[in-house]
């Protein structure tokens, strides 16, 4: 298992001295404001080698790549989308040339990740994000008119038969991550991706070793789903690329984010189903609380929170090496 930190924008240079000071090898990030990102597109190969490059010299690999933004034309089935496809596609022959393993991307045009809270009040002052469907009840619909569930399956199939025959030549993983809120509509905007069935369905359109899920094990959360039922099903499949870290409380139309320890998760028995699946993949801390010292100019991705995050991460990690190691000396494990 590979613990990672997430870095966009230069209010994240501090965290890149954390992460070295507390092993933390790995980076999930997306150019953005560099020396040729400035000049040249986010899928350019200098704008990648780049970014590839400072994450180097501090000591970091960079293994996922997060944040694409320019496929919206793609979501929406519009005249564009063949050429917002076909930058997809230079992004990942850029990313297989450079060694960037996995790429995050989601299927929600328009709102994209949506919450209608980013002050809640948490546990001693801190913060946290939350959303509420009542909030948005009369949210009236984009420019470009409703878009509805079908169009959606119908734009996602269309763009992986064509990106998956690149992810392949290039062996770079395709992570989709799950609707957040798991909605089933926000202004006039269907939303597809909001249970596990929907998520494993992605992996069937077009089947590949290189088409599987983001397990943000939040929005999973929230769908009411079971969590580590959830990364046992999609691990043993062979389709988790990726995890994010994070837990709620509530339900899909109605739920604040938490702390990593007092959410409606078991993040015991959730961090344990990796184990058990032999996941070797990377996994961040996801949406922390912004906690005392930190500003909420960037809601859930606070340094503070992300230290507290990851030493809650660790400690699970260490408890459950520890009972398996007890496990298999008993002749009981066999995961």
């Amino acid at each position: 298992m590979k613990i990672a930190y997430s870095f966009y924008g230069e209010h994240h240079t501090p965290l890149k001295h954390f992460a070295k000071q507390l092993g933390i090898k790995y980076a999930v990030t997306m150019p953005q404001g560099g020396k040729y990102t400035s000049l040249v597109p986010p899928w350019h190969y200098m704008s990648l080698r780049e970014l590839k490059q400072e994450m180097e010299d501090f000591g970091m690999e960079w293994s996922v790549l997060e944040g694409v933004d320019f496929i919206d034309s793609a979501k929406l089935g519009l005249p564009a989308k063949d050429e917002a496809i076909a930058r997809f596609c230079t992004l990942l022959e850029n990313m297989g040339k450079l060694g960037i393993k996995t790429v995050c991307f989601n299927w929600m045009p328009v709102w994209g990740w949506f919450r209608t809270r980013v002050n809640v009040a948490a546990e001693g002052g801190a913060s946290v994000t939350g959303f509420k469907m009542e909030d948005v009840k009369n949210c009236p619909p984009p420019a470009c008119g409703p878009v509805s569930a079908d169009a959606l399956w119908t734009n996602l199939e269309y763009f992986l038969k064509k990106v998956i025959p690149v992810a392949e030549k290039y062996k770079v993983q395709l992570a989709v991550h799950p609707d957040d809120p798991p909605v089933s509509c926000i202004g006039g905007v269907d939303r597809i991706l909001t249970s596990a069935d929907a998520m494993y369905q992605v992996t069937k359109l077009v089947p590949s070793e290189y088409n599987g899920i983001t397990m943000c094990q939040g929005t999973f959360a929230s769908m009411g789903e079971d969590v580590p039922d959830c990364i046992r099903r999609f691990g043993r499949e062979g389709k988790l690329f990726f995890a994010h870290f994070r837990d709620i409380h509530g339900q899909p139309e109605e739920f604040v984010e938490t702390f990593h320890h007092v959410g409606d998760t078991d993040m015991y028995e959730a961090m344990k189903a990796y184990y058990e699946i032999g996941y070797q993949g990377v996994m961040r801390p996801d949406h922390v609380p912004t906690m005392y010292g930190d500003d909420n100019s960037n809601p859930g991705y606070g340094i503070n929170g992300n230290l507290f995050a990851t030493g809650y991460m660790l400690g699970l990690m260490e408890s459950i090496e520890k009972e398996l190691k007890i496990k298999e000396k008993e002749g009981v494990w066999n995961g």
